[in-house]
């Protein structure tokens, strides 16, 4: 039992020292990529920690670097699928390089600043070596905006809001807007190409589900259907959700095809729904009333939940790149933090890198067939 033990016990720095035959300061230089080793010492002290299997611990990097191999991540969202894949791939792409995520997550809508900033505070006595607030509500962008942190800040949200991100840089101090990043999706570019699908398809008259105001990912694709539609001539209508939950939804178009009937008038050929919790709900209600998707009105979401694809008839909805997001965003950090190169977007507006989303065509669109 006792050899068992021994067995598993995990190999020392001091232990792969004796192996190299240096010094353990040496190790720590090798494991910390110090310049003042010799390039023959570098690959012994290398041969000897694959030999023994050893991985070195984040305390003992912290010592030699004075930095602590975290990164402290305040984040709301907790219950929807974007803001968790993306801190998903945040976790990985750190745990990858070496470092370790302290996750927090706040309520997206009811954080205060207070609540911030003592989040923040306990974070830097903790000696993060970065931030990332992922805040995908005006309330936790303002709160961002306004903290007073001493460490790099890659902030990850969207484009516009009841707060522009003009007005949110502006509060941040000259000396920490240096060294503060923001990320996002393109929601705005993914909104036109919606638009320039169902062009394609024939439809200019259409009912929009926009999402809960208070969220910059719902403000952005309103705004961006707003300007477009009309640019295009199609014939809109908002349907304003206070959430994102498919029974509001449900409910709503349920109203709206009760009112179109009421005065006579005319279904949209296509409804466009700023997530796919409400393609879901609106889905549900088109087919109680007996309309035929998309024999009669096309839909089309946004996100690509899992298991749209599954839907009947699978649903045409956009593929945001969440994980693609998370890599972004920890670019952004080891670039702050001096561990890698300025990460280059191939979109950017408003101060934001843009990661692109693309169109997941499906059947639940199809060209109008009645006027």
């Amino acid at each position: 039992m006792r050899a068992r033990r021994e067995a598993k016990k995990r190999p020392s720095m001091f232990e792969v020292a004796k192996l190299a035959g240096v010094s353990h300061q040496t190790v720590s230089r090798v494991i910390n990529d110090s310049p003042d080793v010799s390039v023959t010492t570098r690959a012994r002290v290398q041969k000897a920690i694959k030999a023994l299997g050893y991985r070195p611990s984040n305390s003992a990097r912290a010592l030699a670097s004075r930095r602590s191999r975290t990164i402290g991540l305040i984040a709301g969202g907790s219950r929807f699928f974007g803001p968790i894949s993306a801190i998903s791939a945040i976790e990985s792409m750190a745990r990858s390089h070496g470092l370790f995520l302290n996750v927090t997550m706040v309520h997206e809508a009811l954080c205060t600043q207070a609540e911030f900033n003592e989040l923040c505070d306990t974070f830097d006595e903790q000696n993060v070596d970065a931030f990332v607030f992922l805040t995908p509500t005006d309330v936790m962008f303002s709160a961002a905006c306004h903290a007073r942190v001493s460490r790099p800040v890659v902030l990850v949200t969207s484009t516009h809001g009841g707060m522009s991100m003009r007005e949110g840089l502006s509060l941040i101090r000259p000396e920490d807007r240096r060294r503060t990043e923001v990320v996002g999706i393109d929601q705005w570019g993914a909104v036109g190409d919606v638009v320039d699908l169902i062009l394609r398809y024939g439809h200019r008259r259409a009912l929009y589900f926009a999402g809960p105001r208070e969220w910059r990912d719902a403000a952005t694709r309103r705004a961006s259907w707003m300007e477009l539609s009309k640019a295009h001539s199609i014939d809109s209508r908002i349907v304003q959700c206070n959430s994102w939950d498919s029974s509001e939804a449900y409910a709503r178009m349920n109203h709206e095809i009760d009112r179109i009937g009421s005065v006579g008038g005319n279904l949209p050929t296509v409804v466009v729904t700023a997530n796919d919790g409400q393609a879901v709900g609106v889905a549900r209600a088109m087919h109680e009333h007996g309309i035929r998707i998309p024999q009669d009105v096309s839909l089309v979401g946004f996100d690509d939940m899992p298991a749209m694809d599954s839907l009947f008839p699978p649903l045409t909805t956009v593929r945001p790149d969440f994980e693609q997001l998370g890599t972004a965003a920890m670019q952004e950090v080891l670039w702050l933090i001096g561990e890698g190169p300025e990460p280059s977007f191939a979109a950017s507006t408003h101060g934001v890198g843009l990661i692109r989303a693309r169109i997941m065509k499906r059947s639940s669109l199809g060209p109008v067939v009645r006027e």
